[in-house]
């Protein structure tokens, strides 16, 4: 006697925020092709589809209010067959609630609203949503299945509560965003809510860039003793089967692939070939252009911006002053053939020299320092734009966490551009990356990797000459960006009590330069924007 089986099909897109009518088109091409292909009961969809995630203000849009209806009505109107769970805004008068609908065959047969707002880090949805307060349980093919949101499962009442009412099994909808190592933590805190209630846990997440965030996909299904029984692949659209049976009354999935995960540095990187290939893509620019110095920051973006575009997209722009070495000129070269970009060679030395000569007059009696060195960048960043101006191709800057950390970048300069891949990413991830990447092909010349990092602005300029060696400065400013630690509980880590209370002062007097600064991938658990909101005006101590 064969026993009752239900078959989902997991969905893992890429939505796209905002566009209600578009994302609609997809669910109903992908419930068409899930029919033909898998014959499913359900299509499950991730969380907030029809709008794209994270929404943010547009949700108070009258327009989108209107879209979204329309939407729902074409979903109800054109989808037959399996039952589909969609995830959309639901507006209740002057409510809006973050909440999944299960459609089927012209109706709505069941409607969940989502129960924990997540309000920190990157979230704010208590700011848009009000909170839901009951469970939602729909049997279907003899299963009495739950279905929760995101955040629900990373607290223990939703569950709970669903394992009360009567479910048999969880089916999870998310819009969870990548940093790294977060798919052990998704997965440790889901086998955590398994071993309250005993029930096995279906997992779909969404996938794509947006803005700063990249959601990496990774769902997966865990059976009711925290096994993972499934688990899809990270960074790749993806619709595939899950099969659960019901036998002696407990739901039992089947076992199914389970693709492995990634390594730090392929999931880094390929978060950051995401973010950059849909920021460009959704924005629909040609291409991008990128200031190619022969250092290792801008050989790392030039190598995410191939694989993310293609080469026929990448123009790499090599722009020698007087400062420049033959090492940095040679490298830039060999890297951009090695990657098959576009690779022009403008020198500043005019521009330079006329800006100085403007300034004689200003700077009679004065000592050059930083400012000649910003000019050169900012010749650079004026070269840059216009191409960027000239052609429609968007400039990618090329600052890595560490500089934009102390403000070692120069505003209107090497800060000028549209995106910044490399910006969550510290300098020793930088040249661990760069080592990663040259593992998969060629990219990067060795010895880009080998040299002393310098921004050549002055005869013989080393970064040491200006910050502490990255060995050092980069685990403090993890401690204190990440962990909020103050100069005396970093300085107990075994780090000089001087050299830290000097990195923090740094951070701190910086803010400025990154309020300008454009927006880049986040990778780690606190990044310079949406999860950053120091002052800029301050009296505040780093003590």
């Amino acid at each position: 006697m064969s026993v009752p089986t239900l078959r989902l099909a997991l969905a893992q897109l890429n939505t796209f925020v905002g566009d209600v009518a578009g994302n609609t088109q997809r669910v109903i091409d992908t419930t068409l092709e899930a029919q033909q292909r898998l014959q499913p009961d359900i299509v499950l969809f991730p969380e907030l589809t029809l709008c794209g995630y994270p929404p943010e203000d547009l949700l108070f849009h009258t327009g989108l209010r209107r879209q979204v209806g329309t939407a729902l009505e074409r979903l109800r109107a054109e989808i037959r067959g399996p039952a589909v769970v969609v995830g959309y805004p639901e507006y209740d008068g002057k409510h809006i609630y973050n909440s999944a609908a299960l459609l089927r065959d012209g109706e709505t047969i069941a409607n969940y609203r989502k129960q924990e707002l997540p309000n920190y880090s990157v979230f704010d949805e208590k700011r848009y949503f009000q909170q839901g307060r009951e469970s939602c349980i729909v049997e279907i093919k003899g299963i009495r299945v739950a279905l929760l949101i995101c955040e629900d499962i990373w607290e223990p009442g939703p569950a709970n509560a669903a394992k009360a009412a009567g479910a048999q099994l969880i089916l999870v909808i998310n819009g969870s965003p990548y940093s790294l190592n977060y798919q052990s933590r998704r997965e440790s805190v889901v086998r955590e809510r398994v071993g309250e209630v005993r029930l096995p846990v279906v997992y779909l997440n969404m996938l794509g860039g947006q803005d700063e965030l990249v959601f990496d996909g990774g769902s997966f299904v865990m059976d009711e003793n925290g096994e993972v029984v499934h688990r899809a692949r990270h960074f790749e659209e993806s619709l595939f089967a899950v099969d659960v049976d019901l036998q002696d009354g407990k739901a039992v999935p089947r076992a199914g692939s389970i693709e492995p995960v990634l390594s730090e540095e392929a999931s880094v990187y390929n978060a950051l070939v995401l973010g950059v290939k849909d920021y460009v893509g959704k924005h629909k620019f040609p291409g991008i252009v990128l200031g190619l110095s022969g250092g290792i920051d801008s050989a790392l973006t030039l190598a995410i911006a191939v694989d993310a575009l293609g080469a026929d997209r990448v123009r790499a722009v090599m722009m020698p002053s007087r400062y420049t070495s033959r090492m940095s000129v040679e490298d830039a070269a060999a890297q951009a053939t090695a990657l098959g970009a576009q690779h022009d060679v403008i020198p500043i030395e005019g521009m330079f020299e006329a800006a100085l000569s403007a300034l004689k007059a200003v700077f009679a009696g004065r000592e050059p320092d930083a400012t000649e060195e910003n000019i050169q960048a900012r010749c650079r960043g004026l070269l840059l734009m216009a191409i960027s101006n000239k052609t429609g191709r968007m400039v990618l800057t090329t600052g890595n966490k560490s500089e934009m950390a102390v403000g070692y970048a120069t505003l209107y300069g090497d800060m000028a551009g549209g995106f910044a891949p490399i910006k969550d990413c510290s300098k020793l991830l930088v040249y661990r990356l760069a080592k990663y990447r040259n593992t998969i092909s060629p990219a990067i010349p060795e010895r880009v990797i080998e040299r002393p990092p310098s921004a050549e602005l002055r005869h013989d300029q080393k970064d040491s000459d200006s910050l502490p060696p990255y060995e050092v400065l980069d685990p403090i400013l993890e401690l204190f960006i990440e962990d909020d630690l103050s100069v005396d509980e970093i300085s107990a880590r075994g780090f000089d009590r001087a050299t830290v209370g000097r990195v923090l002062e740094m951070v701190k007097r910086n803010e400025y330069k990154r309020r300008q600064a454009p927006p880049g991938v986040r990778i780690s658990d606190r990044a310079f924007g949406r999860d950053w909101r120091y002052p800029i005006t301050s009296g505040y101590r780093t003590k």
